[in-house]
């Protein structure tokens, strides 16, 4: 499962926009919410997805604003689900909540953390000869993604409002010529934007970062117990999934 917290960068001196962000990705992600987004402090603002694609689409949508600091936690959450975000619980939410924190003051205001997998167990966990615990599967595909998926916030950043332009146009599925007659200019030079912008760069990346974050999620999937110690669900299954 995925959680993502977004903070609001300068929000001690702008305007909340957390009521209209919660609105838009209740819009923009209605089959793949978990529940409805929730604006969990002034400045803050949290959902939970199941679908890594889904996933990627709301952190890169959220680094485009340029209003947001974002954190995306991998793990369990534990079931049956609450009636809010807010009263939601599990590995996923407090790795997001790491994240945020880092986000802050990492490149493209975004960073990932990942909850242990099953995986690294107490035998997995023994220190190495220098006494240092060492990198879980998680952890190392943890890093690896949060370090992809930096390169192509930073490769965005770079792109011109001609570049979105076309690219936007271009995401609908139409060809690069019906592009071309919407925007008034040539195929080629339709093309010319699409080399610019690094468009096929930029897709056959977010192409492998779902795989990547679709493995990552699968490796810290796994149960947990409530405090009493009775077992309780912590779910890594996918469901309400966009294709």
């Amino acid at each position: 499962m995925f959680v993502i917290t977004a903070d609001q960068v300068g929000s001690r001196t702008g305007d909340d926009l957390g009521r209209a962000l919660v609105e838009r990705l209740d819009a923009r992600f209605a089959g793949a919410l978990l529940l409805p987004a929730d604006q969990t402090a002034g400045d803050e603002v949290q959902f939970a997805l199941a679908d890594p694609g889904a996933a990627l689409d709301a952190v890169l949508e959220l680094a485009r604003t340029g209003r947001w600091s974002t954190g995306l936690g991998v793990g369990g959450i534990r079931t049956p689900l609450p009636d809010a975000t807010r009263k939601a619980t599990g590995g996923a939410f407090i790795a997001a909540r790491e994240a945020v924190g880092e986000a802050k003051r990492a490149d493209g205001r975004f960073a990932l953390r990942a909850e242990p997998g099953p995986a690294s167990g107490a035998a997995a966990a023994e220190p190495d000869a220098d006494g240092a615990a060492p990198d879980t599967d998680t952890g190392i595909a943890a890093a690896d993604a949060e370090a992809l998926v930096r390169v192509l916030l930073v490769l965005r950043e770079r792109r011109t409002a001609q570049g979105w332009e076309v690219v936007d146009l271009m995401e609908t599925g139409i060809s690069q010529k019906d592009a071309a007659a919407a925007l008034g200019i040539t195929p080629s030079a339709v093309s010319m934007r699409l080399a610019t912008a690094a468009w096929r760069t930029d897709r056959a990346a977010r192409e492998a970062l779902v795989r990547i974050l679709d493995a990552l999620d699968r490796a810290a999937g796994g149960a947990s117990a409530s405090p009493g110690g009775d077992p309780e669900t912590t779910t890594g299954a996918k469901a309400g999934a966009t294709p």
